[in-house]
């Protein structure tokens, strides 16, 4: 591996030396996701985050979303299950998961946390609890407000963790206001920011929390290794690219990746998925779903 200084690049001809675990001729076979989050005001981030998790060949998906959006959520993603939290983040014995999401965790490979959420308490009881649930064993992907909470929180990530933070994120998840460089400069970095200094924000990160962290196509893992995505334009600066990003992850650890040959791997896929829109439509005006659509292509070229 890499030193965090010295990322490797990261493209086809480099993953096809990497491959990925065969991926199994059963959807069990093939690794179990759950996702968590949705809101009333963002029911759709956390579908485009599971059905990109499907996209890279996880075998089976639940949804765990507030009741007010479960069925319209189970009926948008006929593939998934949908299990529902109570409105308030609790039920009546003051648990937040229940009892039926708790024995889904028990058999999941990946669990995400984030995408959609937009309630700070909630999503801090249910980081928490999703962390406690299984004593670290389970793959764990956090996301949009989950990385927001995160600073906050006292309770131990499991080792196959992975953080997937928007450059504001990445800047709270090392003490800073959102809008500030994460690197520690001034202003919000965006597409002109120096991916040196996300690097080294990003490799930071990694350190900080114990975790893989992917960050504007740079990627770090704990202790060493670090790898730069040269593949992506500014059209991946869209509402909810970063849902399919967090999902594919997700996806990726399901099948039996590690936590950096997932990140690596979904980071490059996400990236030239929208190259490949930009070639056939703009630069910019693709949709995250059609991000989507574009990843089984990318494992085929990559694979």
């Amino acid at each position: 591996m890499s030193r965090p200084g010295e990322p490797v690049g990261v493209d086809a001809r480099m993953l096809r030396e990497w491959p990925l675990p065969p991926p199994g001729g059963s959807k069990n076979a093939r690794g179990r996701v759950v996702v968590i989050g949705g809101s009333e005001h963002s029911p759709g981030a956390v579908m485009l985050a599971g059905i990109a998790a499907l996209r890279v060949g996880a075998g089976r998906l639940t949804f765990v979303t507030p009741s007010a959006i479960a069925l319209p959520v189970a009926v948008a993603v006929p593939e998934a299950g949908v299990l529902a939290l109570s409105d308030g983040g609790a039920d009546a014995a003051g648990d937040p998961l229940g009892e039926r999401v708790r024995s889904e965790l028990a058999t999941a490979d990946a669990v995400l946390v984030g995408p959609g959420l937009d309630d700070p308490d909630v999503t801090r009881r249910l980081v928490e609890a999703v962390c406690a649930a299984d004593g670290g064993a389970t793959a764990l992907v956090l996301d949009a407000f989950a990385l927001g909470v995160l600073p906050g929180l006292d309770v131990a990530l499991p080792r196959a963790a992975v953080l997937s933070p928007n450059l504001d994120e990445a800047g709270i998840l090392l003490g800073a206001h959102a809008g500030d460089d994460p690197a520690g400069g001034e202003g919000g970095g965006g597409p002109d920011a120096d991916p040196g200094d996300i690097a080294a924000a990003v490799a930071r990160i990694a350190e900080r929390y114990g975790a893989v962290t992917t960050c504007f196509g740079e990627v770090a893992a704990p202790g060493d290794g670090a790898w730069h995505v040269e593949a992506g334009g500014p059209g991946l600066g869209t509402s909810g690219s970063g849902d399919v990003l967090a999902g594919a992850i997700a996806g990726l650890l399901a099948r039996g990746a590690d936590a950096a040959q997932a990140t690596v791997w979904a980071t490059h896929l996400h990236a030239s998925a929208g190259d490949r829109l930009a070639e056939r439509m703009a630069d910019v005006g693709f949709l995250a779903r059609e991000l989507c659509d574009e990843l089984p292509r990318g494992l085929a070229a990559s694979g």
